[in-house]
């Protein structure tokens, strides 16, 4: 029996790919040199103080013995990370930092430099995701392709999803031109909850900004509270981009990668089950 054939068909617009690449380099710079700004004091806490002797989490280095080792910990639990986290480099040459040299921008400790890698690719990325906002809205990809329908949010439709997924089973025919349920709730998560409370979190923590807006620390329960909901969001996002590589992975690298820098996705028409 001859193999069925594929065929390209157009699953993403110009503008959602260069935005998506662009988040991608801007989202990647702010998180590692915003881990870098957090090392420069490696704690969190809630409310409008910060009480030094009591942080709900903290990453630090500490003396055994001859040795020292780094560790975490998060409310009473506390773990052994050294030469990850609190503790790490070379063999031979460890610091006591919060983040490995790998991880961070620049590599090595620099509160300014650091902050300015920060604000610079923050801005973009205000920027870039006004754009893919404006556009889509104008042009109808959000409505069309983001917003579920009633058809998408019926409770077999949404059990069947969940049940094909978890057997890494993707449709490979006329679904796989559009986002499944799955895909628009976790995609709607990000643009409408993490992206923007990470952006106001942010803002939050600038002084500037509280001048303008006092009511914002007020609003997220202090400036250390503010400051724990970005960390807390930052680290969401990335869970959604490790899962979201996965998933890029399991439905067909090639493919994916494909359509998101020529726009053609091939599918088998008239088929479904496993990926294509």
């Amino acid at each position: 029996m001859a193999k069925p054939k594929k065929v390209l068909v157009y699953r993403h617009a110009a503008v959602t790919r260069v935005t998506h690449w662009i988040n991608v380099l801007a989202l990647t710079l702010l998180l590692m040199s915003g881990l870098n700004i957090f090392g420069a004091h490696p704690a969190l806490y809630w409310g409008q103080k910060a009480v030094f002797a009591h942080p709900w989490v903290l990453i630090a280095a500490e003396p055994k013995g001859d040795s020292m080792v780094g560790y975490t910990q998060i409310g009473s639990l506390k773990f052994n990370t050294t030469g990850v986290l609190g503790y790490s480099g070379k063999k031979g040459d460890r610091q006591p930092v919060a983040f490995p040299a790998w991880a961070t921008v620049p590599s090595f400790r620099d509160l300014a430099d650091s902050r300015h890698w920060h604000f610079f690719f923050a801005w973009l990325f205000v920027i870039n995701g006004l754009i893919y906002w404006l556009v889509g809205l104008i042009g109808g990809h959000i409505r069309k392709d983001l917003v579920p329908d009633k058809r998408d949010v019926a409770p077999r439709n949404v059990w069947h999803e969940i049940v094909t997924h978890a057997k890494l089973k993707f449709p490979k025919g006329e679904e796989a031109r559009h986002y499944n349920v799955l895909q628009k709730g976790a995609y709607l998560a990000v643009i409408l909850i993490l992206l923007p409370l990470m952006v106001a979190t942010g803002l939050t923590m600038s002084p500037g900004i509280d001048a303008f807006a006092p009511w914002l620390v007020d609003f997220f329960g202090g400036r250390q509270s503010a400051r724990t909901i970005h960390f807390l969001t930052a680290f969401a996002i990335v869970g959604f981009v490790l899962l979201h590589l996965f998933m890029v992975v399991a439905s067909g690298t090639w493919n994916n990668l494909r359509s998101m820098v020529t726009g053609r996705y091939a599918i088998v028409p008239g088929k479904t089950g496993e990926a294509a």
